[in-house]
């Protein structure tokens, strides 16, 4: 007779989602560092074993906070001009640097690799494209201006621009980077 699992009256099932919301909580609370599968176990109150088949590793962890930051960008309606659309990308991006401060150098460190987290990077390359640039220069470009943007965002969201005008700052700096991609 196969047996079958049941989920005891009152918990939840463990999936993905539940395991990168406790995740998230975690590392919102306790910081990045605090991020263990053992620490995430105990707060779903199972055993680290239960978390690799649904989330793998600690780097499955850690992709999933990735996810869940990128995935708080909103994407730009593509029927808008390319600067338009890399301009809320890059505004979206330094509003969850605000709202994540803690979390938000996370993004220096790890590369967006599931499909969810790619999302404002394919939505940035799609711009560029249009941007006229070659197919050849799209992934460079993008990567260099998300390392701006991620490097500004950061830098705002610690406080380094409280003595200036953070907007006039973003403003300048995106309008000199406009022009190294116009002309």
């Amino acid at each position: 007779m196969p047996v079958t699992r049941t989920t005891p009256p009152g918990r939840q099932p463990l999936a993905r989602t539940r395991i990168l919301d406790a995740t998230w909580a975690l590392a919102a609370e306790r910081g990045l560092a605090a991020v263990t599968m053992r620490a995430v176990a105990e707060r779903l109150g199972v055993t680290p074993m239960a978390l690799y088949r649904h989330i793998g590793d600690k780097q499955g962890l850690l992709d999933g906070l990735v996810e869940r930051l990128l995935g708080e960008i909103p994407l730009p309606d593509p029927e808008l001009p390319w600067p338009d659309r890399l301009e809320q990308l890059a505004q979206g991006m330094r509003a969850v640097a605000r709202a994540h401060p803690d979390l938000f150098p996370l993004l220096f460190e790890r590369s967006a690799t599931t499909e969810a987290a790619r999302r404002p990077r394919d939505a940035a390359y799609s711009a560029l494209r249009e941007a006229g640039l070659k197919e050849a220069d799209v992934e460079r470009a993008e990567r260099m201006l998300s390392t701006f943007i991620l490097g500004f965002a950061c830098s705002e969201a610690a406080g380094r621009f409280a003595h200036v005008d953070a907007d006039t700052e973003f403003t300048y700096a995106t309008e000199a980077l406009r022009r190294v991609f116009v002309s």
